[in-house]
């Protein structure tokens, strides 16, 4: 058997309290849950925690800070394929739907609240934040440049495209009808390949004038 160093020991560790940290997010909520659950989810000592993250909110923030990663090293990918092979609004629509509905905006939904109110919590998640806004304006930039469609009217196509499904996720708290959140995607996907379709004609009219 190999032997782990500490390092690696530690790693697994604090991999394990964040993933038990967004767990708790998801299933409890940012209010309702404590760092003795945190810890119990993880099968860990609350001394084993409170080695790592000195606070609930630090150990929530670096949980956060880690999902986000995820999914931006995700959407980076994403953006490369796309360059290499090409791709279509309608693969990237549904690539964000999975994303957002694997708990990331349901966990999103839970530090919002604190997020608004709590400054020096908003400050600590606003970089992570930010670079997976960048890795969003890297894939829809990608697709711009093989539909020669401007690239800002693409990430404004993108912005919408987000705040569509915010509003869509945060209406499935209420409402369990897959059928009815696939007929808005569709319908989404259809207004984006117009768009696509008419700008990038405009651009190539453009081109030739």
């Amino acid at each position: 058997m190999v032997r782990r160093s500490q390092h690696e020991r530690s790693a697994d560790t604090t991999a394990r309290l964040l993933d038990a940290t967004i767990d708790l997010l998801h299933d409890r909520g940012f209010y309702r849950m404590s760092t003795p659950e945190i810890a119990e989810h993880a099968g860990m000592s609350r001394g084993a925690l409170t080695h790592h993250f000195a606070s609930k909110e630090e150990i929530i923030v670096a949980a956060i800070a880690r999902q986000l990663r995820g999914c931006t090293a995700a959407l980076h990918q994403m953006a490369g394929e796309i360059r290499r092979s090409g791709g279509s609004a309608d693969e990237i629509v549904d690539h964000l739907w999975r994303m957002m509905t694997d708990r990331l905006f349901y966990v999103t939904m839970e530090y919002l609240p604190e997020a608004r109110h709590n400054p020096e919590f908003r400050r600590s998640i606003l970089v992570v934040v930010k670079e997976f806004h960048a890795g969003l304006n890297a894939v829809w930039a990608e697709l711009a440049k093989q539909a020669g469609v401007d690239t800002a009217h693409a990430l404004v196509l993108m912005n919408a495209t987000m705040c569509l499904m915010r509003g869509m996720i945060a209406q499935t708290t209420v409402k369990d009808d897959p059928d009815y959140f696939a007929a808005l995607l569709d319908f989404w996907k259809q207004q984006l390949r117009r768009e696509f379709r008419a700008t990038g004609a405009r651009a190539g009219d453009a081109g030739v004038a």
